[in-house]
């Protein structure tokens, strides 16, 4: 089974707001899949790209191949580059929680 990276559009009419999935190459856009791995929304200002690199470096380590927009959502996030320096899914979750715990001492210090 070829697995892609890729977005399915939700949202109301002419408001999509897409998530990022890994599915079946052969599933339509808006069909089974396999995973969620984050949100994209473009409407707002600036657009809002929530990625889980976790899961994101996990699918990439297990040969899925991101669309084109998959692909630069993947680049913002900083996916891409953390799957290419080698990490593994659990070293890119356990940077992210530390990421987060530094983020919460630092709004409860102000």
């Amino acid at each position: 089974m070829a697995v892609r990276l890729r977005l399915m559009r939700m949202g109301k009419k002419k408001q999509p707001v897409y998530r990022v999935v890994a599915a079946d190459s052969r599933s339509p856009r808006d069909g089974r899949f396999i995973e969620i791995v984050g949100t994209y929304e473009p409407r707002r200002e600036p657009s809002v790209v929530k990625i889980d690199n976790a899961k994101a470096v996990h699918w990439l380590r297990h040969g899925a191949k991101p669309s084109e927009r998959v692909e630069k959502l993947l680049k913002i996030s900083g996916a891409i580059e953390a799957f290419e320096a080698g990490k593994t899914a659990e070293e890119v979750a356990a940077e992210a929680a530390a990421e987060a715990e530094k983020a919460a001492a630092a709004g409860a210090e102000a």
